[in-house]
């Protein structure tokens, strides 16, 4: 690990004026803020991350799970992993997001990991995370070592020439399933940035994961009010039963009238390059009946554009599996 200062912000204004110090918003930048520190210690200690400045934002006011005056939902960014979880207005309104949170990591980094830091969330792609390899993500223009070596675990949707790197997260996921918003502050005051805008695809860039500026903090995560008759449900498939990051999952919400799906949000996990919303498969669902053959159909359709590598093209029929058996499990 390299030498670094610390630092404490007082209040979200000072978080961002030490972040703009940040010459990048990716890695080697200057700055950078911890909460849970659950993923940005890990790369310090492998020198993937190296800022000469962390800053604690632990103590800022934003670790509250709020009702917004529409009926949505505010999530402060430094809600922990478990306490959204184990929110009784989440378990009732929004399961597929509380079902996610619970099936990644570990009770204790549950415990510890924020709303904001699974949002940032990095690459678990063995080469991004050892800097004696090329890898376009932690250096651009040096290859990807990925693509002709190890890639059991990578992403079969959304890659490019420079990049097959998959997102981790499981929250993201449900996220974007929900159409999450996301809040963010810098310097020049607020946005909003639909979840479907905010993860960016790596083409030539692979470096620039999201829409994050230097300066930039996460604020508040903001869900639509649920839908009336809506379920969601979230699967995860792994190697193992516990702590293991996804081979394939998927978020679902779904809204049935008189036999026929009139609403279906699809998001998968684990075989995209970011959490992946399919339209092919929503399109595919609406307006048929909540049959296993309207659910394979869907499935066909989400995976129609995957282009595996030479260890991961398995994930492409068990993103299928997956899909159809989560959008079972809803419509049963």
């Amino acid at each position: 690990m390299e030498p670094f200062t610390f630092s404490r912000a007082a209040d979200p204004a000072q978080a961002i004026t030490a972040g703009a110090a940040a010459s990048t918003a990716q890695q080697g930048a200057e700055v950078r803020f911890v909460a849970g520190g659950t993923t940005l210690i890990d790369l310090m200690k492998l020198d993937v991350e190296t800022p000469s400045r962390v800053v604690d934002i632990n103590h800022l006011p934003l670790a509250k799970v709020e009702r917004t005056p529409d009926g949505g939902l505010r999530i402060g960014a430094l809600v922990r992993n478990s306490d959204l979880a184990n929110n009784a207005e989440v378990r009732r309104d929004y399961a597929v997001l509380s079902e996610a949170l619970l099936s990644g990591a570990s009770g204790q980094l549950r415990n510890m990991a924020t709303t904001g830091g699974n949002l940032l969330q990095r690459t678990r792609c063995v080469y991004f995370r050892d800097t004696d390899t090329p890898c376009n993500k932690r250096q651009p223009g040096s290859g990807c070592s990925a693509i002709h070596g190890f890639n059991r675990n990578l992403a079969v949707l959304g890659t490019s020439d420079q990049c097959i790197a998959s997102n981790p997260s499981d929250m993201n996921v449900a996220l974007t399933a929900l159409e999450a918003v996301i809040v963010i502050r810098g310097v020049r005051g607020e946005r909003k940035v639909p979840i479907g805008d905010f993860f960016l695809l790596p083409g030539d860039t692979p470096d620039r994961e999201t829409v994050m500026m230097p300066g930039d903090l996460i604020t508040d995560v903001l869900l639509p009010p649920p839908r009336a008759g809506a379920r969601s449900h979230y699967l995860k498939l792994r190697d193992r039963a516990s702590y293991e990051f996804a081979l394939a999952s998927a978020a679902v919400v779904l809204e049935s009238e008189g036999g026929a799906i009139r609403h279906a949000r699809v998001a998968l996990g684990g075989v995209g390059t970011r959490p992946w919303r399919s339209a092919e498969a929503e399109a595919a669902l609406i307006g048929k009946p909540a049959t296993r053959a309207a659910f394979a159909a869907a499935a066909e359709a989400a995976m129609r554009d995957a282009r595996p590598q030479s260890q991961n093209g398995f994930k492409i029929e068990l993103a299928k599996r997956c899909l159809a058996s989560a959008l079972a499990t809803v419509a049963a």
